[in-house]
């Protein structure tokens, strides 16, 4: 057995060390050759692209919220007395001008039989003031009756007209109370139950009878959020976006989805934004016939006709979220001498707008950042990086977008 020194033991230790470096060396030169990391000294990796276009892009907006009748009428007594009856189905529809109650109408008929006899005692004295004032008329030419006699026959004939114009009107007063004890429908619509039961006493206008709701048309009532409404403003100014003409159109849709009705118009929206909510109250109009909207409903509301001229859209797997933002990969010829003539992923900055609905999923409309003919990168994303040499597997026209698709807003 031999002893070694230690300066021999450490020149041992030193070539052994050596040895095991260059195998772990080796070993890894001849992994790389074998094919290291995907794009990276290794065969560049197959991706899935789609070639964008700009094109014509339907646009709507969707907001929450609640119907209301297109009139909602509160109908009330103009006289004081005792509800007789009750002349119309409650819930059911009525007409305008349908009696609806009647109240007891014996005390305003003898009113109005006061009036017209009072007026018949005013009208007596109004002949006889004329017959008066046409004897002494000629005699007054004459000088055989005083001034004073002629003044006064005059002022008693303007007496008794006026009089007689006071009268009328009380028996054009009598005539009408009559008439508001048939307490009629102002509108058409659906009337809602009576407040009053019969024999009741209303007194008069204070006193609430039933409601009448207009259900065609109806009213949509949503709000705007403030920072949306400023975007669409600047995108039709920018040209970035076309209303139809005449303005939005409008479709209700129950919570489910459901389409309730559509053909409906936007009516006006608000010149204040509510402190609140921030929102801008806004209303629509919409059909009703058969009344599958019921007023105080919640729905959504959707604006529709708009267009985005010259806008591209790509799949949503396809946008990635960097620190700076949203991002996509673009199939482009590397610009390195290196790499010349290969193809390699190209990270591009975009703007996201709507979502769209494409045949393979959900989408992105790309407001800016590509351009016509890019190869947006789909599939494959997770085995790229910034400037990794690709392959193209399959370039799908038009990048894969439907036309036609009607966006939904953004989240």
């Amino acid at each position: 057995m031999f002893l070694l020194s230690s300066s021999a033991r450490r020149m041992a230790g030193g070539t052994l060390f050596s040895g095991l470096l260059a195998a772990v060396l080796a070993s890894c030169g001849e992994s790389r050759g074998a094919g290291g990391p995907p794009g990276f000294g290794g065969p560049p990796p197959h991706v899935d692209v789609v070639v964008v276009q700009p094109q014509v892009l339907p646009v709507s907006f969707e907001y929450t919220g609640q119907t209301q009748g297109s009139r909602e009428v509160e109908v009330r007594a103009r006289v004081t007395g005792i509800l007789l009856t009750r002349n119309y189905t409650e819930g059911a529809a009525v007409r305008a001008g349908q009696s609806l109650f009647t109240i007891d109408p014996v005390p305003f008929q003898n009113a109005l039989a006061r009036a017209e006899a009072d007026r018949g005692a005013v009208q007596a004295r109004m002949a006889n003031a004329q017959r008066l004032l046409a004897r002494v008329k000629p005699l007054a030419d004459v000088g055989m009756v005083s001034k004073r006699d002629y003044d006064d026959a005059v002022s008693a004939e303007q007496v008794a007209a006026a009089d007689l114009k006071s009268a009328e009107a009380k028996v054009t007063e009598a005539k009408l109370n009559l008439g508001y004890t048939r307490v009629v429908a102002p509108v058409s619509g659906v009337a809602g139950g009576a407040a009053k039961s019969e024999g009741s006493l209303v007194s008069g206008p204070d006193v609430l009878l039933t409601t009448i709701v207009q259900t065609d048309p109806v009213k949509a009532v949503f709000g705007i959020p403030d920072a949306e409404q400023a975007r669409i403003q600047a995108d039709i100014r920018a040209g970035r976006l076309v209303l139809p003409p005449g303005g939005f159109g409008v479709e209700v849709a129950a919570a489910d989805g459901t389409l309730l009705a559509r053909g409906g118009k936007l009516q006006f929206s608000e010149p204040l934004v509510n402190s609140a909510t921030g929102t801008v109250r806004s209303q629509a109009e919409l059909p009703n016939a058969d009344r599958a909207i019921k007023p105080g409903q919640f729905v959504r509301v959707r604006l529709i006709g708009a267009t985005r001229p010259d806008v591209v859209q790509v799949p949503q797997r396809a946008v990635l979220e960097g620190p700076r933002g949203k991002f996509v990969y673009v199939a482009a010829a590397s610009d390195k001498p290196e790499m010349k003539g290969a193809t390699v992923a190209t990270p591009r900055p975009v703007q996201a707008g709507e979502w769209v609905d494409l045949p393979s999923g959900k989408g992105w409309v790309i407001r800016e950042g590509l351009q016509a003919g890019d190869k947006v990168i789909v599939d494959g994303l997770m085995r790229i990086g910034p400037g990794a040499p690709v392959q193209l597997a399959q370039a799908a026209p038009a990048a894969a977008n439907a036309p036609g698709a009607a966006p939904t807003p953004s989240k």
